[in-house]
């Protein structure tokens, strides 16, 4: 919205600011901020009005959760209202891209919010099914795909680009679309799967969207795609604006999520923030290097499948509890220490992932 006080520029004066992507990101960053700061606490004391006895514990959980008793959930709501925020004042919305991985956001969040206020509301950990869950999610990928694809340059869509090959490109066809509906559904799952223990979740989803919003911005600039090999897609710049809500949201939630947590993300925060990572991804033809920079995301929803096909095969489990952050507080390690350490390896494959933009 702010894009169009450029308008009143001489291309000398202030005004001329807001023609530069990365000043708004950095608008961006900290509109999300003070958002998070400002109407944080006053979100947790409703919630906690209206819940009651908060998001339920499960039963076959770490025994240290049953402490966590009564913390509300859909905390999801402060990082999602910052980032459409942010991202409404300082994006330009005239550009489709901004508008897809919104949409996105926004359905996943929904269908998110539905399943913490059935949990809430039934005080049980069932929430909505997951057929309808999965349902709906592969709706809002698939319309996403096709909306994506139609923003990409002709030569490129329909097109599986592969990192670390200079200008390789593999027509998919029509198969591209069920490839991206996965990669989006995938990763809002995953992220849900890996939003176990206080803080654990925000930090790798905040750096993984750091690392895209900067690729995002590399592939929207011509000059810097001739310079690094990479493939160009118009327009994916100002996902960067968008990247910066998400990290200064979230740094707003995690002010309340450091352990001991006073608000859980819930399902409205991460198939949102998931969602929107595949979205990203998507794109800017990224979306096998989501897998490396989203690697820890990868490994939890990896250790789930493993646990359930091997119990399934043998009647025995391959890790003593899954997700596999559950399996280290088992083994005795501290929720400080699972979510440093976890942090730490979110980090490393960032920066893994990053790298694949130059070596090509």
């Amino acid at each position: 919205m702010l894009y169009w006080l450029t308008e009143l520029s001489d291309g000398g004066d202030f005004f001329n600011l807001f023609r530069y992507i990365t000043f708004r990101a950095g608008g961006a960053f900290m509109t999300a901020l003070i958002f998070g700061f400002i109407f944080g606490r006053p979100l947790i004391d409703v919630l906690r009005r209206k819940q009651g006895k908060g998001q339920p514990i499960r039963e076959d959980g770490p025994e240290g959760h049953f402490v966590k008793a009564g913390t509300p959930t859909m905390g999801g709501l402060l990082i999602v209202g910052a980032l459409v925020t942010s991202t409404l004042l300082w994006a330009r919305l005239d550009n489709g891209f901004v508008w897809m991985v919104l949409f996105v956001t926004l359905a996943y969040g929904l269908i998110g919010f539905a399943d913490d206020y059935a949990k809430v509301s039934k005080q049980n950990t069932a929430g909505v099914s997951g057929k309808v869950r999965l349902t709906l999610g592969f709706a809002i990928a698939a319309l996403a795909a096709w909306w994506g694809t139609y923003l990409q340059p002709e030569e490129m869509q329909m097109h599986l680009a592969l990192p670390f090959f200079k200008d390789a490109l593999i027509n998919l066809g029509f198969f591209f679309v069920p490839f991206a509906m996965i990669v989006i559904v995938g990763s809002a799952n995953a992220v849900n799967l890996t939003d176990g223990l206080d803080g654990l979740a925000i930090m790798p989803v905040m750096i993984a969207a750091g690392t895209l919003g900067i690729i995002a911005y590399a592939v929207g600039r011509v000059d810097f795609t001739e310079y690094l090999d990479v493939h160009y897609v118009p327009g994916t710049g100002e996902i960067l604006i968008f990247t910066a809500g998400i990290a200064g949201g979230g740094l707003g939630f995690l002010w309340y999520n450091a352990p001991p947590a006073a608000v859980f993300m819930g399902d409205t925060g991460s198939l949102a923030l998931g969602g929107a990572l595949g979205a990203i991804a998507v794109a800017t033809k990224h979306e096998l290097v989501l897998g490396i920079v989203g690697g820890l995301f990868v490994v939890e929803a990896l250790s789930v499948i493993i646990q359930v096909l091997y119990f399934k095969r043998t009647g025995k489990r391959v890790f003593l509890m899954a997700p596999i952050h559950h399996h280290y507080e088992k083994k005795g390690w501290s929720e400080p220490q699972i979510v440093i350490r976890f942090w730490i390896i979110a980090l490393i494959l960032a920066m893994v992932g990053l790298a694949t933009l130059k070596v090509r």
